[in-house]
């Protein structure tokens, strides 16, 4: 066998483990998510983690240093979605109005899933204690804002709109609103999340002309 056969087969074997491990991953962090949803982070376990997903504890560690790493994958997951779906609503036909309606109508069930809200309440308190974590979800956090900022941008730019406030302001505003609702929601889930496109409206209306 040839010098370059052996290497062309030592790439495709790191190709086959390395689509393994990504695989073993999203299996891990497709049954913690379910797991920390409904149990709590609490009291969810790195073994009872393994154990439901068919695998050793040491895969585990072999993708996540502990289980902090491993739920902020889970939530970094969550707000994945929210961002893809909120993104698939705004890219939409229609003038701005018609955007938000939409948006409003997603809010009712994209906004305070109690379960889910109530880990990333519970894990929040986790930042407490520990400063990786407190560092984590502050990174987190501010990319969430930049994207919510940019596909603010994107969307007034097209409707040529002039905004009152710079984009990375109506995004803060905005994530605050949404986190806000959402821990009311994950109380009180009778309380209607279609305000928030109220506010949103008011928000993004063009600033008045000079």
């Amino acid at each position: 066998m040839s010098i370059d056969q052996d290497r062309a087969d030592g790439s495709r074997g790191a190709g086959v483990r390395a689509e393994r491990q990504a695989e073993t991953r999203r299996r891990l962090v497709d049954v913690a998510r379910e797991m920390f949803i409904s149990d709590g982070y609490a009291a969810t376990s790195l073994d009872k983690v393994a154990e439901r997903a068919g695998f050793s504890k040491g895969a585990v560690y072999s993708n996540f240093s502990g289980k902090e790493e491993l739920c902020m994958a889970v939530l970094d997951s969550i707000h994945a979605e929210q961002v893809v779906q909120v993104a698939e609503v705004f890219s939409g036909p229609g003038g701005l109005d018609d955007k938000i309606d939409r948006f409003a109508v997603w809010a009712r069930e994209g906004i305070g899933q109690p379960l889910w809200v109530a880990l990333e309440s519970e894990f929040g308190a986790v930042a407490r204690q520990s400063p990786f974590v407190a560092s984590a979800l502050r990174r987190r956090q501010r990319e969430v804002r930049a994207a919510i900022a940019a596909l603010i941008e994107q969307v007034t730019t097209d409707q040529g709109i002039t905004l009152r406030f710079p984009p990375e302001q109506a995004a803060t505003m905005l994530l605050s609103l949404g986190i806000g609702l959402g821990a009311l929601r994950s109380i009180d889930h009778g309380v209607d999340p279609g305000m928030f496109g109220d506010a949103m409206r008011a928000l993004l209306r063009p600033a008045p002309p000079a």
